[in-house]
């Protein structure tokens, strides 16, 4: 049982981790963050931290047992790490979940099997499955390596003019998966939270925005049908539960409209699966009765999960690079809810903070 002044274990210092560690702050727990970077911002926020690779093995041990669970901030966790920490401490979301989601191959594949519509895919391992996956898929396409990169990197659109080869080039010819282009009118996503037990609970469908392949503002409530969001929840929910997740979870959809005048039917497409708090749940600080990051919390030590309710209609918008010098103004705005990151130097593309604003329903 993890109870209050418990020792939560959070791998990663980036900003997910710091906003984790605040949330279980309020919640009476201690936190004890491992991460490689000396700067990391949630170092300033924890009980403890340790500086070490994730590849130490030595060092994951001593974390591990001087915790009592332990949850991560990126989904990017080697699997001899996670091995390592699970064998001494729990470890929530679990290493399936951090296995089927590190790839990209095998993510659609996963949520394919399960009978959820993705872009049609095909792996890719040179120039040749290209070509065939190509011929298959048609154009325009995406190509995306099947680990790592995020924000747009890793990636390559394939349009009729396009160079395959060139495309497998710009990604470095690594292992990859050539993705459909999905004819999508936005992109929406449902962040949801489930605990050991099976109890699920989902916030409301967000509709999201991008600004050279990041996020830039999100919108809650999305505008999509009721029936609509109801087949998001269960979309969340089956990945969830197939996975025997425990932790919040984001699923990145595309919004597609069958027939050109409004009205016309609406469906979901997956593109992604975050095993963790997402940036597009930002908007849960502030803006719903309970934060992602606590929601996250409550899963992951077996508590109960919080209420999702929102508190009106609300926007996030992420403050990348010298955005974050807009601070003095956004603190004068009424009703704005500023939280910055604790990052030192302001770089272009880089994610300093993000500001949410609630407003009434009517306005």
């Amino acid at each position: 049982m993890i109870r209050p002044g418990c020792t939560l274990g959070i791998l990663g210092g980036g900003q997910l981790g710091r906003m984790i560690a605040m949330a279980a702050a309020q919640l009476g727990l201690r936190t004890h963050v491992y991460a490689p970077e000396r700067d990391s911002p949630a170092f300033a926020v924890a009980a403890e931290h340790t500086v070490a690779a994730y590849e130490d093995e030595a060092a994951l041990v001593r974390f591990a047992k001087a915790v009592d669970v332990v949850t991560y901030e990126f989904e990017n966790v080697p699997a001899a790490t996670a091995a390592v920490l699970s064998a001494h401490a729990p470890l929530a979301p679990n290493a399936r979940a951090l296995s089927v989601t590190q790839d990209r191959l095998t993510e659609k594949s996963f949520v394919a099997e399960l009978g959820i519509a993705t872009a049609p895919f095909a792996a890719v391992s040179d120039e040749g499955d290209l070509a065939a996956a190509l011929e298959r898929i048609g154009r325009p396409a995406v190509l995306k390596t099947r680990r790592f990169g995020y924000d747009g990197k890793g990636q390559a659109t394939i349009r009729p003019e396009t160079d395959p080869a060139a495309a497998f080039a710009a990604i470095g010819r690594a292992p990859a998966i050539l993705e459909g282009f999905v004819p999508f009118e936005r992109e929406v996503s449902v962040v949801a939270a489930r605990t050991a037990a099976g109890a699920f609970a989902a916030y409301d469908l967000c509709a999201n925005e991008h600004s050279h392949h990041i996020l830039a503002t999100t919108r809650v409530p999305a505008g999509v049908s009721p029936q609509t969001e109801a087949a998001a929840f269960a979309i969340a929910r089956a990945i969830a539960d197939a996975l025997d997740y425990v932790g919040v979870l984001a699923v990145e959809l595309f919004l597609v409209r069958d027939g050109v005048r409004d009205g016309g039917g609406e469906r979901l497409v997956v593109n992604e699966i975050a095993p963790r708090v997402h940036n597009s749940g930002h908007w849960t600080l502030g803006g719903a009765a309970t934060s992602q990051f606590e929601q996250h919390v409550r899963a992951v030590c077996g508590w109960p999960l919080g209420a999702t309710g929102r508190l009106g209609r609300v926007e996030m918008q992420n403050l990348i690079g010298d955005d974050v010098k807009e601070w003095q103004r956004i603190l004068a705005e009424p009703g704005a809810h500023l939280h910055l990151y604790g990052k030192a130097e302001a770089r272009p593309g880089r994610k300093m903070g993000h500001v949410t604003r609630v407003f009434s329903e009517t306005v």
